[in-house]
């Protein structure tokens, strides 16, 4: 794989639950992590006293945050909604050269935040609501 922009990695929103889906208005950066809990099965049996760890079981989740300025657009105000409301929409991540990640997440958190001499950014974190899917491209 090569090396690839960064701005590529995009996240949109599905702006009315019709599967339209929207990139996130002013983002500048974008991180997506993965994660599986472990279940620890290890027992005075276990050979060596190596720790046993019960394959396929645990909760994965997956979560989503990004930073940009505030743009004042359709996406923002769907943030916003979206934030207040406790709804969990689809989103889809967009990994470049790598695949897209689609399912529901619930925005966890919201800032706003601007100095006299600046624009207005914003920073927001998205937690996985549900069974998320994954298309290579």
């Amino acid at each position: 794989m090569s090396v690839q922009n960064g701005r590529d990695l995009l996240v949109k929103v599905d702006l009315t639950g019709s599967g339209g889906f929207e990139t996130m208005a002013g983002l500048r950066a974008t991180r997506i992590g993965f994660n599986a809990e472990t279940v620890d099965v290890t027992s005075l049996e276990s050979q060596g006293g190596w720790r046993e760890l019960l394959a396929g079981a645990g909760v994965k989740s997956a979560s989503i945050s990004g930073s940009g300025v505030f743009r004042d657009a359709a996406t923002d105000e769907r943030a916003r909604a979206l934030f207040f409301a406790g709804e969990a929409p689809r989103f889809q991540v967009v990994i470049p050269s790598f695949g897209t990640v689609e399912g529901p997440f619930v925005i966890s958190a919201i800032e706003y935040a601007g100095t006299h001499d600046g624009e207005a950014t914003y920073e927001m974190t998205l937690a996985s609501a549900g069974k998320l899917t994954f298309t290579a491209h």
